[in-house]
């Protein structure tokens, strides 16, 4: 079994070490070829471990010491010229020079991209990475869509790009050929700006991605594409209201539960099944976009995420070392390069 290395970057996002370490540990539990290197604070790492197991020993655990931590108010451009002794910086380091199969931080997003694009370098003719998560549907399934923010603008060229790259992470997953859909203010070829309809042209020339035209907004989490491309402004934006918005639904029927009046009483027997349901909505549950198109692998978490968010941001990463995403991803853009479909 070949032995994944995973470098984590532990002072990343809200809670540092009080979610990164325990996550580091269950995800060693779950998946015996992995081996976790912690970036960070050595006192602190070592002090939540200590707290977790005593004075034992962590044979597939160690620690890079890192005293520096980007702050989420940091400039891209200030993190890059000043980082480079952070957690964040030498977790990505490790990839760069190959002591490291994949890295995950729940930093600052803007720094991450900025950092993993200088040191680890975009692959051959691509002009942008993207972020990529996935949406959960009212089926049941998965809906991946990008770009999620790596990008604030992209060109039509860019767009296609990332719908060849989120076509072939969903393919690894689905094992079949995904669909995928343009993000638009309406379905109807018409509609749309010059970015939404000069991608749509490259799409349908492209044999090679499974393009299906428009979706909207409402057709998110309806399961109506398996993959969902826009510009990274916008996909920032409607992540950002999912999330919102399942995590208001959720509070609310929270509420409902709460007491010990006979109505309450009633509601919890009403809803109490339907509450476990809805726990498939909890962004938690999907935590972990991936930066494509670099020369390693680069899992974002969000920063408010809990230890499960962490692990199973550390099991994507797990997933794509596995399958060798940016070894497909090179090896389908060299196809549609030497063919000149766009």
């Amino acid at each position: 079994m070949q032995n994944i290395i995973v470098a984590l970057d532990a002072m990343g996002g809200d809670f540092g070490p009080q979610v990164t370490v325990p996550a580091a540990l269950r995800s060693l539990l779950l998946f015996p070829e992995l081996k976790v290197i912690l970036t960070g604070d050595q006192t602190a790492i070592t002090s939540k471990l200590s707290l977790l197991v005593g004075c034992g020993t962590y044979p597939r655990l160690s620690i890079k010491h890192s005293d520096k931590v980007i702050s989420d108010s940091e400039k891209p451009s200030l993190a890059l010229r000043h980082g480079s002794e952070s957690s964040m910086a030498m977790a990505v380091d490790l990839v760069a020079n190959d002591f490291a199969n994949a890295c995950i931080s729940a930093g600052n997003t803007g720094a991450l991209v900025a950092i993993s694009r200088f040191k680890l370098k975009l692959l051959p003719g691509l002009e942008q990475p993207a972020l990529i998560s996935t949406l959960p549907t009212a089926l049941g399934n998965k809906t991946w869509m990008l770009d999620l923010g790596a990008n604030v603008s992209s060109s039509p060229d860019s767009i296609f790009q990332f719908a060849l790259m989120g076509s072939i992470l969903a393919e690894q997953h689905l094992g079949r050929l995904p669909r995928v859909a343009l993000l638009n203010i309406g379905s109807e070829k018409i509609k749309g700006n010059h970015l939404v309809k000069h991608a749509a042209k490259m799409l349908y020339q492209n044999k090679l991605v499974n393009f299906i035209g428009y979706i909207e907004g409402n057709q998110l989490l309806y399961d109506a594409a398996d993959v969902i491309v826009c510009d990274g402004f916008l996909g920032n934006i409607c992540l950002k209201v999912c999330e919102g918005t399942a995590q208001l639904f959720m509070d609310k029927l929270k509420l409902t539960l709460v007491g010990s009046s006979l109505r309450t009483w009633i509601a919890k027997k009403i809803f109490s099944g339907l509450f476990a349901e809805l726990q498939t909505l909890n962004p938690d549950q999907y935590n972990g976009a991936s930066l494509l198109g670099l020369n390693g692998v680069v899992i974002k978490s969000h920063g408010g995420a809990n230890v499960l968010a962490i692990v199973n941001a550390i099991t994507e990463a797990v997933y794509e070392v596995r399958q060798k995403v940016s070894t497909h991803i090179t090896d389908r853009l060299k196809s549609v390069l030497c063919e000149r479909h766009y």
